[in-house]
């Protein structure tokens, strides 16, 4: 059984893209929303309570969000739903988005597709499976909450 979500948020960290020795592109970044509220008393935009999410995207998609995902962007992402226990010094939970689709939230800016050079639907199936035979296709799992969140924060 898996959970899929669509999640609207910030791109809250640089977004860090790495390739495995297998040869398996990996990108991920972290991931605010903020629920906001109208305050009619004080006819203004209150911030409400912010969730955070570690989101990873492998192969093409990752290849994808690094040249075009930045800090600060308003996205929309749609994938699989993980909750992932650490320890160390401290314990914790992460919530993860494993990515099936990345976009830019168009509410807040306009965006230009570019098609890949060389994409072919096709040849991704293979490589994929190749990927998948070769590599650990699980992000790198963090000991501790990302640098710069304290602790107790998401």
């Amino acid at each position: 059984m898996s959970d899929t979500v669509a999640v609207r948020g910030f791109v809250a960290t640089e977004p860090r893209h790495i390739v495995t020795e297998g040869g398996l592109p990996i990108t991920s970044f972290r991931l605010v929303t903020t629920h906001r509220r109208y305050n009619r008393q004080a006819s203004s935009w209150e911030d409400g309570e912010s969730n955070w999410y570690t989101v990873s995207a492998f192969r093409r998609l990752a290849l994808g969000a690094a040249a075009s995902v930045a800090k600060g962007d308003p996205v929309l992402v749609a994938g699989r739903l993980c909750l992932r226990e650490w320890t160390g010094e401290k314990q914790g939970m992460t919530v993860e988005i494993e990515a099936e689709s990345i976009g830019h939230d168009l509410t807040w800016g306009r965006s230009r597709f570019t098609r890949a050079a060389g994409a072919d639907p096709a040849s991704d199936a293979a490589a994929d499976a190749a990927a998948s035979e070769r590599a650990d296709p699980s992000p790198p799992r963090p000991e501790g909450p990302p640098e710069g969140i304290p602790a107790a924060a998401p």
